[in-house]
């Protein structure tokens, strides 16, 4: 089987709502880096982020003041390729004139890419960071085209580069001075043993919806009805084992819900449902069933 990005697929399914609460997004995802002063230069020149904070072999990125990602250095790590972990986490950037600039600065200082797709509900531009993390840069379409659809029409189409890159006056010298303040952490993809328990934990314990699904393959969870913050598939990893320690691998992804009355409401019914929970300050530490960690927080915005 290849190993395409799963969302280079046609999802099915019927949407189904889910009970956490509409306004939870995605937070910084934390990811092990092989070589820090490595990762720092190619997320700085090649992403367009921002170094926010350095100490003791870890650091975080972000635009402004907000946090995208923290990278933490562990010597010599090696890929975590074809297990558990992470797929690929999302930038969301903006508008669309914001992800045609990152395309045309993507093209004249040749940063490498693996995928140009158009998923429908967005348009995205794929690529691999030095440690093989995958990631993910795009734009949404408008709410409206998508909005409680997404189970039959998020598809993939190739990418109309040319069209995309029509929304600036001139490719060749528009500016790129880095993402733009405002950009987010869009969503979260995993990489899953199998899917189904992925669907009982996400689903069914923490209270995301179900927006569509690949068959036993792949599925897509979201919160408020977008078209996900979390996407899972199996393409990689079906029966796979987590990371071992000392891997380039996903050490943890954040959720942000509204306030600490829907943390612990949220904590408290995943604990219900067998599911192992760390409480640590105001945040609430959760392993999916693929040894995946999930921070649950209020958010701080």
């Amino acid at each position: 089987m290849s190993t395409r990005d799963p969302e280079e697929a046609t999802a099915v399914g019927n949407p189904e709502i889910g009970e956490i609460a509409a306004a939870t997004r995605m937070g910084p995802v934390s990811l092990t880096v092989a070589d820090l002063d490595r990762s720092l230069a190619y997320y700085q020149s090649q992403i367009g982020l921002e170094t926010l904070e350095r100490e003791d072999g870890r650091a975080s990125l972000g635009t402004g003041e907000s946090e995208l990602l923290e990278l933490v250095e562990v010597p010599g790590a090696v890929p975590a390729d074809r297990m558990t972990g992470l797929f690929h986490f999302a930038l969301l950037v903006p508008t669309r004139p914001d992800l045609a600039a990152w395309l045309a600065h993507a093209a004249r200082d040749r940063v490498g890419l693996t995928g140009l797709s158009d998923h429908y509900v967005s348009e995205a531009i794929y690529l691999r960071d030095p440690d093989h993390h995958g990631i993910e840069i795009y734009a949404d379409r408008p709410r409206e085209i998508w909005d409680g659809l997404v189970g039959i029409r998020m598809t993939t189409e190739p990418l109309d580069t040319d069209n995309l890159l029509g929304e600036l006056e001139d490719p060749a010298t528009a500016p790129f001075d880095g993402l733009p303040a405002g950009t987010v952490m869009g969503h979260v993809h995993l990489r899953v043993a199998a899917i189904p328990g992925t669907i009982d934990f996400y689903r069914d314990r923490i209270g995301f919806g179900l927006t569509a699904a690949l068959g036993g393959q792949a599925a897509f969870l979201s919160a408020g009805g977008y078209h996900h913050h979390l996407g899972a598939n199996t393409w990689e990893s079906a029966g796979a084992a987590a990371p071992p320690e000392g891997s380039a691998a996903l050490r943890h992804f954040t959720v942000y819900v509204p306030d600490a009355r829907e943390r612990d409401r949220v904590a408290d019914r995943a604990a219900e449902g067998a599911a192992t929970v760390e409480r640590i300050g105001d945040e609430a530490w959760l392993g999916d069933p693929s040894g995946n960690r999930l921070r649950l927080v209020p958010d701080p915005a």
